[in-house]
């Protein structure tokens, strides 16, 4: 297995565990971090995010497959299934995530899913109906950043 591959597979086992710590120490401090609600995060903004999702992820389960990696890149695929902390939705998110090294640790990561879909099973028919509309869309980012950014000023480390 080539040793990209078992940092992806690293990062993900951790995340089964909630284990935040070990996921970003897979992290290099220059990350980026981008997918359908997190756009653009860096470095301590993209540390804090899985911090934020372990720590609330109470019944969180996550499963992952497909792990390829060489020396520049990577993807994999994994799925989310967990409690919506706002509604109280079940939500089963299907994911799949590309990767680029840098000095033995992951320097970009950007995850894509279908965010109406994601909606639909966060928010419940109104993310069904509407979930699709650039408004919609964008409130969703717009919350998810106002809650990492909470989570980062009481968790500032």
């Amino acid at each position: 297995m080539h040793k990209n591959e078992q940092l992806i597979e690293k990062f993900y086992t951790a995340f089964q565990k909630r284990d935040h710590q070990t996921m970003n120490s897979c992290y290099h401090d220059d990350i980026e971090f981008s997918d359908m609600v997190f756009i653009g995060l860096k470095g301590h903004q993209a540390k804090s995010m899985w911090h934020m999702l372990c720590e609330r992820g109470k019944d969180l389960e996550i499963t992952f497959s497909g792990i390829s990696a060489n020396d520049q890149k990577g993807k994999a695929h994994w799925e989310a299934k967990y409690t919506f902390s706002v509604t109280g939705n079940k939500v089963h998110n299907i994911i799949d995530a590309t990767f680029e090294f840098r000095d033995g640790k992951i320097i970009k990561h950007q995850d894509t899913f279908d965010l109406w879909r994601w909606a639909g099973l966060a928010l419940g028919l109104k993310g069904q109906l509407l979930g699709w509309l650039p408004p919609v869309q964008a409130s969703i980012r717009q919350q998810g950043m106002k809650g990492l950014e909470a989570f980062i000023e009481k968790n500032p480390k």
